[in-house]
């Protein structure tokens, strides 16, 4: 059993920065492949970011690559987002996933195990 837990969401305007951090409870985080998703207001959820458990491996959405960067720390059972140049379409609730995928990059929502309650972060223009 994993417990996730988001924090960081927040108010920023649009080419701001903002960084959110999910916290994993457990001793058993480093086998777990971690991941970010958000859904807006009426949209689906959808994948944003992983990292790889095997070797810190990293893919990302082609609309969050460039500005997005997803990184953990497995002595610290924490796996953070740090957004860059937001954008007013970035507004969403963000959450923290883990899935105990076993290869590749781990893209979909049903591939991930636990899921975090999310956190909002809303970008102004």
């Amino acid at each position: 059993q994993v417990q996730l837990e988001e924090s960081g969401g927040g108010l920023v305007q649009a080419g701001g920065s903002l960084s959110l951090s999910c916290a994993a409870s457990g001793h058993t985080f480093s086998r777990y492949a971690m991941g970010w998703f958000r859904q807006a207001p009426g949209k689906e959820r959808e994948f944003v970011a992983t990292i790889r458990q095997s070797d810190g491996g990293t893919y990302y959405a082609d609309s969050v690559k460039g500005r997005f960067t997803i990184s953990r720390d497995n002595a610290k059972n924490t796996v953070a987002l740090q957004m860059n140049s937001l954008k007013p379409e970035d507004t969403a609730v963000y959450s923290c996933a883990a899935s105990y995928y076993g290869a590749g990059y781990a893209i979909s929502q049903w591939e991930y195990d636990y899921w975090g309650q999310g956190t909002q972060v809303t970008v102004s223009s």
